[in-house]
Parts: C-alpha cells; structure tokens; sequence
C-alpha cells in the first residue's frame, strides 16, 4: 500500500481558551479543535503533529503542524486539487469558516513523505511582552507590570545565558525529555513604545523555559540580584534556584525556520 502524501499546515491562535497545543486528558487544546476540524473537511481521521508544544494560554503567531491523508480526500469537488504548491484559497477559507476564530489557517502544502513539523524544525523564536500603563488593548496578550525593570541589566544577564547549553534550571520537572541541552542564538531586551519585548531564539526550548527566564530576569531587572547571579543559577540545575515563571499570557510563539523550507 502506498503512504499517504504528507501536508504542512501553517497556522495561528490565540492560546487564550486553549490547555496549550498538544492534546490532553479533559482540557481542550488547540490540537484537538485542528484534528476534528481537518477530519470533518477531508472526510477521513486526522491526526497532526505539532512543530512544538505551547502551554496553556501562550499564543503563536507562527505555528506549524503536519500531516498525512489520502490523495481521494484532497482531489474531489471541494477545491482539494494540488499542484504541488498551496492548496487552493477556497480550502483555506473552508477550514477557517468551521475553526474558532482564535484560530487561523495560513496556508497548507505538500511535502516530502518523510517531513516533520517538530524534527525538522532548525530554529525557534517566542517574544515575552511587558507594558507599564493599563491598557484594555494588550489585556491577555502582554503582562501589566507597575514597575519599569532596568532593561541594561536584565540584557546583561541575557548575555550571561547564552553562554550556557544546560538549562535544566528553567525546566519544568518530570518532563519526560531526553535531554535538557538547548544552543539559544539570540536573547535580548528591547523597549517596544509604552513597554518592553523580550526575544529569544534557539533550536529547541524546553517546557516552561521562555517563562522562567524571564522571571529570572526580571529578578535582576529590579535588582534583587546581580546578572552574574544566572551563572550560578544555571549551573545549579535545581527549578527552584531559578525566578518564578511569568503569567502566559506575554508569551508568543513567533517564528519556526526550517532548512529548507517552508
């Protein structure tokens, strides 16, 4: 029997409403919400995997998925023909007319039968945001500090990480990974008009990493410690010598590269 061809699904959500992406026991995640809709638009079980996981109320702006179905379900007369490129706007206008509108379809396209969204992933970038004025505007989507952190300090400290491969201080326990070594390839502090972004980079992060960090960082950013602090911190190893992880609801998902493509 011949595999099915594979897909890329390109995607956004808001994780406001979500338990995260990756599907869970009695918690709705964003996973789930995309397999049933694919399945009732391809006719066929579903079943995609995710280029990562989000917790629960972190947001992506850049998210990819893939999976596989067969060639009958994506060349009838719903506007499924490929050409080996993008699959046509009316299919993507079909999934996104029955998905919630916290989530949007960008584009689906075919793949090498051997392509994976989480593996084959290079490189991945999250933004944390932070504002100092109440603004209705940003409620859910940037964290309201009253305080400004000194953001010199805390972009020494961002240096001092990047030094570092083991990040088993700023993992969540019991997390079931095989190693807890990332390479980070940027990390830095900008002002962004009445607030702050922090931006990371790295291959791979681990559960909770981008929100302990900036916990940490925001401990230094209001001078509880010194950025030379985080090197004994990281090389500790122990969750509970790190900052205490910051609300969801700051964190995004920006950008997922790949070599090549998509």
């Amino acid at each position: 029997m011949s595999k099915k061809p594979r897909y890329f699904i390109e995607l956004s959500f808001d994780g406001t409403n979500y338990h995260g992406w990756q599907i869970q026991k009695n918690a709705i995640t964003v996973q789930q919400v995309l397999n049933e809709k694919l399945s009732v638009i391809l006719r066929e079980p579903i079943e995609t995997t995710g280029c990562g996981r989000t917790d629960a109320g972190v947001h992506a702006s850049e998210f990819f998925a893939h999976f596989d179905a067969k060639e009958k379900s994506i060349a009838g007369s719903k506007g499924f023909a490929m050409d080996h490129g993008p699959w046509s706007m009316d299919t993507t206008r079909s999934l996104n007319a029955i998905l919630p509108k916290d989530i949007a379809i960008k584009r689906i396209f075919l793949v090498a039968s051997d392509a994976h969204a989480r593996f084959d992933a290079t490189l991945r970038t999250y933004e944390y945001h932070v504002h100092f004025n109440k603004d209705p505007f940003k409620n859910g989507y940037s964290w309201e500090l009253r305080d400004r952190p000194d953001l010199e300090l805390m972009n020494q400290a961002a240096k001092i990480i990047m030094g570092y491969s083991d990040f088993s201080c700023f993992s969540k326990s019991n997390t079931q990974v095989k190693t807890n070594i990332c390479k980070i390839k940027h990390a830095e502090w900008t002002i962004d008009g009445d607030g702050m972004v922090f931006k990371i980079s790295a291959d791979r992060f681990l559960r909770n990493m981008v929100r302990a960090i900036v916990g940490t960082l925001m401990m230094v950013g209001r001078r509880e410690i010194e950025p030379e602090a985080l090197r004994d911190i990281i090389e500790s190893k122990k969750r509970s010598n790190a900052g205490t992880s910051v609300p969801a609801c700051g964190l995004f998902l920006t950008r997922v590269e790949y070599a090549p493509g998509p």
